[in-house]
């Protein structure tokens, strides 16, 4: 069986989001730390090379597929930050009609700027998408 490619390591997630070269798209992953770290009550930790993911939960699928995930993260992108929402942002298509601009993944959506999207409504999102998952797995 594979195994998962991104897992947690002992980066400096200061040192990474320091290196973002954009100021506005740093600013605002800094602001994510604070209202990730609110939320999840867990310090944040690098996940793989490039994701910031806060808290951790183990996972076994029917296939026998197991391994270990972030509980929320975000990942700085060159043209937008990505947001996870672990519980599958299709769950969530009533706050997305009102959150503001924004584009959709499978697990993750994406912003320009933390601006362009109400920030309530965000940790509605990943306040209920953590709450789910913790059920589910734990």
């Amino acid at each position: 069986m594979a195994k998962n490619k991104t897992v947690s390591n002992d980066n400096n997630v200061n040192d990474f989001l320091n290196n973002v070269k954009n100021e506005q798209k740093r600013n605002d992953t800094f602001d994510l730390i604070n209202l990730m770290k609110e939320i999840t009550g867990e310090e944040p930790k690098m996940w793989g090379a490039s994701i910031v993911g806060f808290g951790e939960y183990h996972y076994e699928y029917k296939s026998g597929r197991e391994g270990d995930m972030f509980l929320s993260g975000f990942s700085p992108r060159k043209q937008n930050i990505a947001i996870y929402i672990m519980a599958g942002v299709e769950n969530y298509e009533t706050v997305l009609k009102n959150i503001g601009k924004y584009k959709m993944g499978k697990s993750c959506f994406y912003i320009n700027k933390l601006d362009d999207i109400d920030l309530v409504l965000l940790k509605e999102m990943i306040s209920d998408s953590v709450k789910k998952i913790k059920n589910k797995y734990n």
